[in-house]
């Protein structure tokens, strides 16, 4: 099984979600791109991570 974190900046606040772009590695496309998260979850974070694992 493999695992990745993956690095998200805030992009733009909306009313009840939060969207954020990711920060790929150098010279990597992104994996995700923009995601939402929730706001009441998001609260006041600037930066995320996120870990995906899969099997191979």
């Amino acid at each position: 099984m493999s695992e990745t974190v993956l690095k998200f900046e805030l992009e733009k606040k909306n009313k009840n979600s939060v969207r954020y772009m990711e920060v790929p590695e150098d010279g990597k496309p992104p994996v995700l791109g923009s995601i939402y998260v929730q706001s009441w979850y998001a609260g006041n974070s600037k930066n995320i991570e996120i870990t995906i694992k899969k099997d191979d």
